[in-house]
């Protein structure tokens, strides 16, 4: 038995942002401020670079350990599943794709500064919900998961806390529209996907190592068997019985 890393970007993701958290905590308290926070529209300046920058970047700064678990609770839950069905490559894009557009929207529109991860993770909650449907389908499940949570987080907008919950709104619309328009899973993940179903199913088999001579003489082929369970008979003195 060993540990497996089995969803590479999911992992990766999460390490990384629990390393900012420890560094930011221990090492350089300025660092999330300096590059996981993307500014609010005022303090957007687009002669800096690393503004631009910090618009994927955000989405691995947070403000606490706290704030941290909270979304790697969820992360750390759908993340293997999605990148299992999408393939590590673009689970990765996705993530990058939803950082830039809750990154944007913050620039463009709200008066404080952006970060954490909350909307990769309402992209994955509604992306999940699009597992296993047809071409021309609208899941339940996404309409479900519509109304419960993006409709608190309209709720909640007006409550006027620190949370952002346009983040998670754009999240939401992320993955909506990733789950609409399914992204194609690359050839690496589809490949490895195949080799682990042809293992799970592959039958035991033994090969002798024994030759047979062909008619003609010049030619051997090795023969294959197939192990089948033998039904063994009771020895004799013994009987039956039922379970209870």
């Amino acid at each position: 038995m060993r540990i497996k890393y089995n969803a590479p970007t999911t992992l990766t993701f999460s390490f990384f942002c629990a390393a900012i958290v420890l560094t930011t905590q221990f090492v350089f308290p300025s660092l999330t401020r300096a590059l996981f926070t993307v500014p609010n529209a005022l303090a957007f300046n687009l002669m800096d670079p690393l503004n631009y920058l910090r618009l994927f970047t955000h989405i691995a700064g947070h403000a606490d350990w706290t704030h941290l678990m909270s979304n790697l609770a969820y992360i750390l839950l759908l993340g293997p599943m999605l990148e299992e069905t999408y393939g590590s490559f673009t689970m990765f894009l996705m993530i990058l794709v939803t950082g830039f557009v809750t990154g944007v929207l913050n620039v463009c529109f709200f008066p404080h500064p952006l970060l954490g991860a909350s909307g990769v993770v309402f992209m994955m909650i509604l992306l999940a919900s699009f597992t296993n449907h047809g071409k021309d389908d609208v899941p339940l499940t996404f309409i479900l998961i519509v109304i419960l949570y993006l409709g608190r987080e309209i709720q909640q907008a007006f409550n006027g806390d620190d949370i952002s919950q346009f983040a998670h709104l754009a999240g939401g619309l992320c993955g909506s529209l990733f789950g609409f328009f399914k992204p194609v899973r690359t050839r690496t993940a589809m490949i490895a996907q195949n080799k682990t179903v042809n293992r799970s199913t592959q039958r035991k088999t033994l090969t002798y190592g024994s030759t047979v001579p062909s008619s003609t003489g010049k030619s051997t082929a090795k023969i294959k068997i197939t192990e089948k369970p033998v039904n063994r008979k009771p020895p004799i003195g013994t009987k039956k019985t039922k379970n209870q």
